[in-house]
C-alpha cells in the first residue's frame, strides 16, 4: 500500500535553501501565523540576509504573507528518515515552534544538531500528557531540547516544573498575537488641527474605495442632521482615487477641504479629503474610525490594528475576510463594531460621538492590540541572541 504523503517538502524538486541565516516557525492558528510572519518581518529588517521559513498544521488553509518569504505547508510525518530529510534540506538556524510539542524525532534531531528552539504560546490544552502514572515521565526527555518556553499560563509552568523540566527556562508571557507598529505623524500638525477644530466632533473614513464613497458620505449626511458641526475625513484607499472622489465631492453637496490641495477644514467645511498617507494623523485626530474597503460583503477588508493602536473606536462592514480573527478579538474586547448599512454607520457614529463612550472603545483597543507586544519583543530578543550565538560558534568552527 502506497503511504500518504503531506508535506510539502516531499516534492520532487524543494525550493533551495537561501544564502544566509533561515528562521523556520511553525504555526496552528491563523492568529499565530500572522504573529510569526509579524515577528519575521521585524527581524528581517534588523537582519537583511535572514529568510523565514514557514510550515503550518496540515488542517490550515494559509499562504505566505510578508515576513514569511518560504511558506511550505504542512509538515510530513514525524518519522528519522522525513525529519532528517526535511532538516538536511532547509538547515535551519533557529525555530519558533508553537503548539503541542509531540514531534520526537524532530525535537530530538533539532537537539542534536544543536539549532535553538522557542516554544511560544504554550497552552494548557497542549502540555503533553504524560503516557502513564505508573511509568516514568517523559516529559522531560521531550522537552529538554527546547531553549526556552514561553506560556501565558501559570499552570502550564507548574505542570512543567513537576514534570521535570527547568523553571528558569519557562517564561510567563502573554498570548502570541500580532501587535502593531502604527504609522507615525507630523505632530505639529496634528497640534495645529487639534486646536483649530476645538471640540468640533470628528469621524473618519480609512482605506475608502471609490465604490464605498457615497455610501459613506450619505451616512454622514444623516449624522449632520443630529450632530451640526460634524467633520469627516475620507482617507481614500488609493491615490489614483482622489481625482474621482474629488468630483464626487464637489457633486454631493457637501462643503469640502482639499486636504491634498493644501487645504485645512474651516469651521463651514463638513468634509475633509486626503490619501492614505497620513493615516498616522488621522487615527490620532479621530476619536471614531471606520475601516472601509469592507462594506462590500466580498471583501478582503483592512487591519484594523493601526486604528486600535492609536486610539480609534473601530467600526467595519462585512468584507473582513483577510483579518476575521482580528476583527474578532476586537470585538470581543468590546473596541470594534460591525456595521451593515449606512442607517447603522449614521447611528454608530451619532452613539459615539460621546466621548466616553468612544474612549472606553478606544481603551479596549489599545490593550488588545499591545498585550502581546512584550512576547514579540521577548521572541525577538532571544532569536537574535540563538543566531548570534550560532554565527559566534560558526565563526570559532
Amino acid at each position: 500500500m502506497q503511504r500518504r504523503t503531506t508535506g510539502t517538502h516531499r516534492h520532487a524538486n524543494p525550493q533551495p535553501r537561501p544564502k544566509g541565516e533561515l528562521l523556520w516557525v511553525h504555526a496552528t492558528t491563523p492568529e499565530r501565523y500572522q504573529a510569526l510572519c509579524d515577528i519575521g518581518r521585524r527581524l528581517k529588517s534588523l537582519r537583511p540576509d535572514l529568510s523565514v521559513l514557514a510550515s503550518w498544521d496540515s488542517e490550515l488553509r494559509l499562504t505566505g504573507t510578508v515576513g514569511c518569504d518560504l511558506p511550505i505547508g504542512p509538515l510530513a510525518e514525524d518519522t528519522t528518515a522525513e525529519t532528517r530529510a526535511f532538516l538536511d534540506h532547509w538547515q535551519p538556524d533557529v525555530c519558533i515552534w508553537t503548539g503541542p510539542p509531540t514531534r520526537r524525532n524532530l525535537l530530538r534531531q533539532l537537539r542534536e544538531r544543536n539549532i535553538g528552539v522557542l516554544l511560544a504560546d504554550l497552552t494548557e490544552a497542549e502540555v503533553p500528557n504524560r503516557a502513564s502514572r505508573w511509568l516514568p515521565d517523559q516529559r522531560k526527555r521531550l522537552l529538554e531540547g527546547l531553549n526556552c518556553i514561553l506560556t501565558p499560563s501559570p499552570a502550564v509552568e507548574d505542570t512543567l516544573v513537576r514534570a521535570g523540566y527547568p523553571a528558569e527556562k519557562i517564561e510567563i508571557a502573554g498570548p502570541l498575537r500580532m501587535s502593531a507598529i502604527p504609522p507615525g505623524c507630523n505632530h505639529d500638525e496634528l497640534t495645529a488641527l487639534q486646536q483649530a477644530l476645538g471640540s468640533r466632533p470628528v469621524w473618519l473614513a480609512a482605506h475608502v474605495k471609490r465604490s464605498e464613497l457615497p455610501a459613506v458620505l450619505d451616512a454622514h449626511r444623516k449624522a449632520l442632521q443630529l450632530l451640526h458641526r460634524l467633520l469627516l475625513v475620507v482617507a481614500m484607499d488609493s491615490y489614483d482615487d482622489l481625482g474621482k472622489a474629488r468630483q464626487q465631492l464637489r457633486d454631493s453637496g457637501l462643503s469640502v477641504a482639499d486636504w491634498e490641495a493644501g487645504e485645512t477644514p474651516e469651521d463651514h467645511n463638513q468634509v475633509l479629503l486626503a490619501d492614505g498617507d497620513d493615516l498616522g494623523l488621522w487615527y490620532r485626530l479621530s476619536p471614531v474610525a471606520l475601516v472601509a474597503s469592507s462594506l462590500n460583503p466580498a471583501a478582503l477588508g483592512q487591519s484594523p490594528l493601526d486604528a486600535a493602536a492609536l486610539g480609534s473606536a473601530i467600526l467595519h462592514g462585512p468584507g473582513i475576510h483577510a483579518h476575521r480573527d482580528l476583527y474578532e478579538r476586537l470585538t470581543a474586547a468590546g473596541a470594534a463594531r460591525a456595521i451593515g448599512t449606512e442607517d447603522a454607520l449614521s447611528d454608530a457614529v451619532v452613539d459615539l460621538s460621546a466621548p466616553d463612550k468612544a474612549a472606553r472603545m478606544a481603551l479596549a483597543g489599545w490593550q488588545s492590540v499591545t498585550e502581546s507586544a512584550a512576547t514579540t519583543d521577548t521572541l525577538m530578543e532571544k532569536v537574535q541572541d540563538l543566531l548570534d550565538q550560532r554565527e559566534d560558534s560558526h565563526a570559532g568552527a
